[in-house]
């Protein structure tokens, strides 16, 4: 895997500049880039188009607060402070889909997790593309998230996502692994 890149596309330059932020201005997020966000997470692909997603979109100030005494206390203390972002989004599944339990069952594979995590990507995408930073949570009290939000059952709690603008974004490049040491044409290598 000695070939190349030759030059960094518009894509490649969104997607190098993307940092995890755990910094946010008080700024509020326009509901218009919200929706921009939303929009493309709906777009994404899904096993079977069962477009398993859910998102509970929190940007009351009140219900914020409640949400982050609840969600971040205890042992969960470390992720405090997405209670600093102007928006969290609630990332749920809908698992009564018949591809999730064919591939729960058949394949082993829990195939809304896949479906999740690409619309998930989706929104760091666009947000990444209108200024605004965001962070993938999964260190927090579902049980309590649950409870604040009136979550009904049927819904699967996945993550949580802060969404805002950043107050810096953190300039050191992410150290990453070289491409041949993760990637092979034709064979697999250990």
């Amino acid at each position: 895997m000695r070939e190349k890149i030759v030059a960094l596309t518009s894509f490649q330059q969104l997607v190098s500049g993307r940092r995890s932020i755990r910094r946010y201005l008080p700024r509020p997020v326009e509901r218009e880039k919200i929706l921009t966000c939303l929009e493309a997470a709906r777009l994404a692909p899904s096993a079977e188009n069962a477009q398993t997603w859910r998102f509970v979109v929190i940007d009351d100030p009140d219900l914020k607060s409640r949400f982050a005494k609840e969600a971040f206390s205890g042992i969960y203390s470390r992720t405090r402070f997405a209670a600093e972002a102007p928006v969290l989004i609630l990332i749920l599944a809908k698992l009564d889909f018949l591809a999730n339990r064919l591939g729960r069952q058949v394949q082993k594979i829990p195939f809304f997790m896949i479906d999740i995590g690409i619309a998930g990507e989706h929104i760091v995408l666009q947000a990444e593309e209108l200024g605004l930073g965001t962070c993938w949570i999964g260190w927090f009290r579902m049980r309590k998230a649950r409870k604040v939000l009136k979550v009904p059952r049927k819904y699967k709690i996945v993550s949580l996502m802060t969404l805002g603008y950043y107050e810096k974004k953190p300039s050191r490049e992410q150290k990453r692994k070289p491409l041949e040491d993760i990637a092979w044409f034709n064979r697999c290598e250990d």
